[in-house]
């Protein structure tokens, strides 16, 4: 391996534990979103919420791992491809701030129909910032993101049928890693009903999750040709071979209910998938731009990895310490179960709604004018409205949890 190629190992690293427990955080919120809308079944969404607290933004910091070696190592195709996926990635961020926040705003609610809107937001957030960044990874497998500012097509650059699928199996394999973590979890709590309930959640998702990767074997082929050839032939189809065989494995642990070496096996299969890619593309990072010709000079590089290892000299121990003290339980909590529906006084919570227009009107004008006018005065203008969206949004959201008891609804307890 080649100085030029280390970084682009610390990147797959970076993105392969981003995938695995950033995944499995945005697949919590799908259980919020999907974990049954009744109040039986509020059980199974306070477990998501609260598996995910410790670590909810401290998984993060892989993403921006992965950015700041990306644009330091290889800054042509960094810049070739934040700026042709530009849209796509603004959907992702825009995600992630929506789930954040939400994130923080729950435990501010006040009434059932307060907590189940916030956790909607968190769930949407948490379906489409997976989506939006397995969308970035097909356009680059895909070969649609060509050496240049934003030379790619601003919107088949993602929306085609290969970003399309590998934003699908993102989605799905997001969902089915919380389930295995969460079944674990519970396990750990000591509610087996809990870990049960997540256990058919984990074997139905796997299944799904299973053909939506297999239909996307069919789809790579017609629609990326290099990548599929890449993917029959040597290392690539190895790494294939090794996710196929760690997901059916992880799936005959998980119907055992042998959760806890599941979860191992379900980050060897998500990390597989990776591998499997990029040696697939190997040695080319770009169409026409190798990993050698978009490599930075030879001082940029050293300098790099030597502030990585410095990084990592505190990083790893500190990531390490949390994660531990979450898998011991250090940081359970037990939640209460649902008290008897108290109705309050009708009250007006519509407050919000006025805001929330507001802020998808901004987001349409800010997004087509930043995205698709190329003019200095569009720039500016649709920065301005992209800024009013961001305040138009926490306002809405601040209001919704702040407007009150509303006509039927029932009180949650704090937790």
């Amino acid at each position: 391996m080649s100085l030029n190629e280390v970084p682009l190992v610390l990147i797959l690293v970076g993105l392969a534990a981003y995938a695995i427990l950033g995944g499995a955080d945005f697949g919590a919120g799908f259980w919020q979103l999907f974990g049954g809308r009744s109040e039986r079944d509020r059980a199974i969404r306070e477990h998501a919420h609260h598996a995910m607290g410790p670590v909810w933004e401290a998984n993060h910091v892989w993403l921006i791992f992965v950015l700041v070696i990306a644009w330091t190592a290889y800054p042509t195709a960094f810049a070739s491809i934040v700026t042709t996926l530009s849209v796509a990635l603004f959907v992702a961020g825009i995600g992630i701030i929506f789930r954040g926040t939400a994130y923080a705003l729950r435990s501010a609610t006040a009434t059932a129909r307060e907590q189940r809107a916030v956790e909607s937001i968190s769930g949407v957030s948490s379906i489409l910032t997976p989506f939006a960044l397995g969308a970035v990874i097909g356009g680059i497998a895909s070969e649609r993101v060509v050496v240049g500012n934003a030379k790619g097509d601003l919107v088949t650059s993602w929306l085609n049928p290969t970003s399309a699928i590998v934003g699908a199996i993102a989605v799905a394999t997001a969902a089915y890693m919380a389930a295995v973590y969460l079944a674990a979890d519970a396990v750990r709590l000591g509610k087996p009903e809990l870990a049960q309930a997540y256990r058919v959640r984990a074997l139905w998702t796997a299944v799904i999750a299973g053909a939506i990767a297999l239909g996307g074997l069919a789809v790579v082929r017609d629609d990326s040709p290099d990548l599929w050839a890449g993917l029959k032939h040597g290392a690539g189809l190895a790494a294939v071979i090794v996710s196929a065989v760690a997901g059916v494995v992880t799936l005959a642990l998980v119907y055992r209910s042998r959760f806890e070496p599941a979860r191992e096996t379900a980050a060897i299969a998500v990390a597989a998938i990776i591998a499997g890619w990029a040696l697939a593309q190997r040695p080319q990072l770009l169409p026409g731009l190798t990993v050698d010709q978009a490599a930075a000079g030879r001082t940029t590089l050293i300098t790099l990895l030597i502030s990585v290892a410095g990084g990592a000299l505190l990083l790893i121990p500190s990531l390490a310490l949390l994660f531990g003290l979450v898998i011991r339980g250090r940081f359970d909590t037990v939640f209460p179960e649902l008290p008897a529906a108290r109705v309050s006084a009708p009250t007006t919570t519509r407050a919000w709604s006025p805001l929330a227009a507001l802020a998808g009107a901004c987001l349409a004008v800010g997004g087509v004018l930043m995205f698709f006018v190329d003019a200095l005065w569009a720039q500016l203008v649709g920065g301005a409205f992209l800024i009013a969206f961001v305040l138009a949004g926490f306002v809405a959201l601040a209001s919704l949890v702040a407007a009150g008891d509303g006509e039927g609804d029932e009180a949650v307890p704090p937790v």
